[in-house]
Order: structure tokens, then sequence, then C-alpha cells
């Protein structure tokens, strides 16, 4: 591909997608489209963009991946909620038209390496249960990375054969969290806080916690950058961080 790679930012108004234009434009690439809601999303308003970053909500998300795939451009989306049915539509649409698609739970190098971590040490402890704790303006809950490290620790335990044990017997009030793949996770939403994780795992006599922080939304750019000078080279859908990490 000759010259700088040509980029689009869907979402481009809101607090991630302005950030992603500005680390864009900073970067050795050409920002030559900023969409946002209510834009049409078409090859002609995408600019001939190699690659688009989707960055809105989870009641949009979906018909913008399909959208932009239609549209002939790769795209990376950093909009969480995604359910593994919606990814397996991508993942189709994807290959018929022949173009990629890179979507993360979690695009700070900080989280794929807790979620990486955790589910490593996730079938040596008898116990583990997860905390994700976020601003209060956040749509969603439980978080995708949340989401996403509960699923890696559940089928890593499964092929263990381990189930936390847990004596409750009442909780009207469901303080005891959700359950997702059998892991507890709580969520907290607090003003002060930004994005945080902590993945509590515990044996008789000794605990294991692993805590990841964003303070701010640069720390999730160094990832978004990564992915679209990768996507191109991944045919297809690719989940998460860790393949282009090599972990």
């Amino acid at each position: 591909m000759g010259g700088k790679m040509k980029v689009a930012v869907v979402g481009a108004a809101g607090r991630m997608g302005s950030s992603v234009c500005e680390a864009v434009l900073g970067a050795d690439l050409e920002l030559v489209a900023r969409l946002d809601a209510g834009d049409p999303i078409t090859a002609e308003s995408l600019a001939g963009a190699d690659v688009v970053v989707e960055f809105t909500v989870p009641s949009a998300t979906d018909a913008n991946v399909h959208a932009i795939l239609d549209a002939g451009s790769h795209v990376v989306v950093g909009t969480t909620g995604w359910t593994p049915e919606r990814l397996e539509a991508v993942r189709e649409h994807a290959q018929r038209v022949g173009k990629n698609a890179i979507i993360a739970p979690n695009y700070a190098l900080s989280a794929v390496l807790a979620m990486s971590f955790a589910e490593k040490a996730a079938a040596m402890f008898e116990s583990v249960e997860v905390i994700e704790l976020h601003h209060p303006d956040k749509v969603d809950a439980p978080s995708g990375t949340a989401t996403a490290s509960a699923q890696r620790i559940g089928a890593a335990r499964r092929a263990a054969g381990l189930v936390s044990p847990d004596a409750t017997q009442s909780d009207p009030l469901g303080t005891r969290g959700g359950q997702i793949d059998g892991v507890h996770v709580h969520a907290v939403r607090l003003r002060g806080l930004y994005a945080h994780e902590e993945i509590l795992l515990g044996n008789p006599g000794e605990q294991l916690t692993i805590r990841q922080d964003s303070f701010g939304r640069e720390s999730f750019m160094p990832g978004v950058l990564l992915a679209v000078r990768e996507v191109g080279k991944r045919p297809g859908l690719t989940y998460g961080l860790e393949p282009l990490l090599d972990l």
C-alpha cells in the first residue's frame, strides 16, 4: 500500500472518537473522514478509508460495522457489549466481502495483559471473582473487559474441573453480583473513577490480586493504533488484541 494509510472514524464527536481522531492525526496515518450519529456510512462518506475505527454505543454498533464492511473498508471496533452470535455475524460478513475486522473488549495494553495473566492463573486457585469499576456515565454493565475476563477465566476453570466455593444461601438483593461462566462479577459506578478492573484469586492462606487501571482515554490509543495498522493483515474477524501481541 503506497502512501499513508487512510483512516476514518465513526463516532468522531464522542469522547473516545475524538481521542482516536487526535491519535490518528499524531501518527503516520491520514484522517480522511469523521462521522457521527445520523451521518450515512457509505464508500463516499468514508472517503476511501482503508480502515474505519468505530467507537459509538452498543445500540448502534452492529449496523455501523456491517455498513462499514459493505462500504469496502476494514473496521476496528471499540464499542463493547458484543455477544457470540453478533460476533459470528460479523465474522461471516467480513469473510463474504473480503474485508477484515478487529473487535476488542479493551484496547489498553495493561488490560489485555491482565486478562491474559488471569486466564493463566485461573486453574491454580480455588476461588476467583472479578470487580470492574467505572465512571457513572458508562452505559453498559458489566464492562466488556469484565465479561471477557470472566469468560476466559471460566473456560480455564471448566477445563480444570474447578468451581469456586460459595456457601451463600440467601442474597435477596443480589449483592453477590452477577455470574458469567461461573465467575461472580461485580460492577461499581462511582464519580472520580475512569476504567479499572480487579481480578481476585484465592487459595487457603494466599491471595493473588491482578489490577488494571486506566486513568484516561490516552491509555487506549496505542492499542487502537496497533489494531489500525494490523487489521489489513488479519483475514476475517479477530477478537481481542492478544493475537496482535503474540499472547
